[in-house]
């Protein structure tokens, strides 16, 4: 099979970590030999509730029997999409009323960029130094770090770029914005929170010359930060907020939001203005509705933050020298980019599946589902602090 997969599937590094998975359940993932490896990163921060929740399981087999995609988006009444959308507003601050439904986070990111010069007929836009919103060209546009972008230009044009947490570069945003796009929590850059009231004070200065603020909870939305979305930590409330990831519980999904008055500028002037053939795909509305119900309706949010506690309690060793993040987005920090990838790579050989972060060579990601069990947490972390001592 590994020839195979390199050969025929096309791969996003030389060096793909290649494991072959036979079946995945609750916080374990089992490769071919059955051999099972503790979750400690969820697929990146998209399984929210584990691998194959039997909620969420069940409201796929209950759509699967019904119907699966009857017709291209928004034409068609679908139950799933609609109870979704509405059940993602009654959570969100009243002006957050409206949600196109999107097969990734990535393809909501760029849909929110098309809604914001739709809306604005401004045309600039305003992302952070080192972010990372997706790879379409889109979000390649405002992606925060050249090294990855050169070979794809020229992009999109009109994009300028700040520092994240820098208020003097506030005065970049001017009449000429259409929207600010950051992510709530810098996550390719290292799981770096906002701070001193920052997200507060870029609001502001959109509310001043009429910008957007768009807010990417691509990762730190659907209860992973202790809040069922990031932005509820910062005194913040944007006017188009992106999810994806976590929402789907396993399965590809991204949505924006907006006001209404906003997002029915999409739909005429011209119409068609933002289509997508599977875009709230029944069978995947299903299972973030699933998903989202079973997120709202636990203990699992106010969870998170027992968790981390628990994380950074059983996670001191010299060579950690901090842990960032919230909740369960968080990143360990060590003095090398040598030491995070012999923990990395040594932590697969002692059944505990770790990933890095995009830009910060020297972090080591920690974003498991939310279902970990303190049982869990306990043997990941002695599993890393025995890696830690075993470096000389």
């Amino acid at each position: 099979m590994i020839n195979d997969f390199l050969k025929h599937q096309a791969q996003t590094t030389p060096h793909p970590l290649g494991m072959e998975i036979s079946f995945a359940e609750g916080s374990y993932i089992y490769d071919q030999n059955k051999t099972p490896y503790l979750d400690f990163i969820a697929g990146v921060s998209a399984c929210s509730l584990g691998h194959r929740h039997p909620k969420v399981i069940d409201a796929i087999k209950k759509q699967l029997d019904s119907y699966m995609h009857v017709m291209v988006y928004g034409e068609y009444i679908q139950s799933p999409a609609v109870k979704l959308s509405k059940l993602l507003a009654d959570h969100l601050p009243q002006k957050l009323e409206k949600t196109y439904l999107t097969n990734s986070g990535t393809e909501a990111i760029d849909g929110a960029m098309k809604l914001a010069r739709r809306y604005t007929g401004r045309s600039e836009i305003i992302a952070a130094n080192n972010a990372y919103h997706g790879n379409t060209m889109g979000a390649l546009s405002i992606m925060g770090y050249e090294e990855r972008k050169q070979p794809f230009r020229p992009l999109i044009p009109d994009v300028r770029f700040i520092e994240f947490n820098n208020a003097k570069d506030l005065s970049k945003i001017t009449r000429k914005t259409a929207a600010v796009i950051l992510e709530t929590i810098q996550g390719g850059a290292g799981f770096i929170q906002p701070l001193n009231g920052y997200l507060t004070k870029v609001q502001k200065r959109c509310n001043e010359v009429g910008a957007l603020l768009i807010l990417d909870e691509i990762q730190p939305g659907i209860g992973r930060t202790g809040k069922l979305f990031g932005f509820e930590n910062y005194n913040c409330i944007p006017d188009v907020v992106v999810t994806g990831k976590g929402l789907g519980g396993g399965m590809p999904i991204g949505a924006f939001t907006a006001s209404e008055d906003m997002m029915d500028s999409l739909s005429d002037h011209p119409k068609l203005g933002h289509i997508t053939t599977f875009g709230g795909h029944p069978v995947i509305a299903a299972a973030a509705l699933a998903t989202l119900e079973e997120i709202t309706t636990t203990n699992l949010i106010a969870e998170t933050l027992i968790k981390e506690s628990l994380i950074r309690e059983q996670l001191q060793h010299p060579l950690i020298k901090k842990i960032r993040g919230k909740g369960l987005m968080l990143a360990l920090m060590v003095d090398s980019s040598e030491i995070a990838n012999k923990v990395v790579l040594h932590a697969k050989d002692n059944g505990l599946i770790l990933f890095w972060l995009l830009y910060e060579p020297k972090a080591i990601r920690i974003s498991p589902p939310l279902t970990i069990t303190k049982d869990e947490i306990e043997k990941g972390c002695q599993i890393i602090l025995n890696i830690l001592n075993s470096i000389k």
